[in-house]
């Protein structure tokens, strides 16, 4: 089936959107730093919260996030049928919930497809959710070279995106974690030269948005 996801996209609007990110978040050198993805869900979920994993592999984030917060529904969404999944496909969802990952997926996707699976997952957020979206740091000197990567992503093209479909873009962060002496090393005496050159040391970009 022919995927008509660009047909009504706006590529002035989507510009506009890009150029509302970079006033809010003027650089990806100026982002704030965290260890993990991990630490930002954590501080996004609430008790209660049904949670939506896309692309979650092998389930490790479950019992990251339940053990931490309380009353938490997690659950899967995964091509991967060799692996035990609550879902295989987004089409099968018929459930709406509060928080929907997407880690480290959107960048294995044609821009249009993209497009696509973002407004899906939209579509499956209750009012005020929030979805949360990594992907590789495209400063990184190698983070992108992945045989299975089509469409690299600048923070805040992602912001732009999710802005574009209607959300709230509240906060994006860079995640770089290593030992204590290295990190303080990169982020407080090597930032100004990284940034100079346009290599970063962080991994990954992280982008939360909220549904309104």
């Amino acid at each position: 089936m022919q995927d008509n996801s660009l047909e009504d996209f706006s590529w002035s609007k989507f510009h506009r959107c890009r150029e509302q990110v970079v006033n809010t978040y003027s650089s990806a050198y100026r982002l704030k730093i965290k260890k993990k993805i991990l630490e930002v869900i954590l501080e996004e979920l609430k008790i209660g919260s049904k949670v939506l994993d896309v692309g979650s592999h092998d389930r490790s984030l479950a019992d990251k996030i339940t053990s931490r917060v309380s009353s938490i529904t997690y659950k899967s969404m995964d091509i991967d049928r060799a692996l035990p999944h609550d879902y295989y496909a987004i089409e099968e969802i018929k459930e709406t919930f509060d928080m929907v990952i997407l880690s480290e997926v959107i960048e294995h996707l044609e821009f249009n497809q993209g497009i696509s699976l973002l407004r899906k997952l939209i579509n499956l957020l209750n009012n005020d959710g929030k979805i949360i979206i990594s992907t590789p740091n495209i400063h990184h000197p190698n983070r992108y070279l992945d045989s299975g990567h089509k469409t690299p992503y600048r923070y805040d093209e992602i912001g732009a995106l999710l802005n574009l479909m209607g959300l709230k873009v509240s906060k994006i962060y860079r995640i770089f974690n290593d030992s204590f002496f290295k990190r303080l090393i990169r982020i407080y005496l090597m930032a100004p030269i990284h940034s100079y050159f346009d290599v970063d040391f962080a991994r990954s970009i992280v982008v939360v948005a909220v549904k309104r």
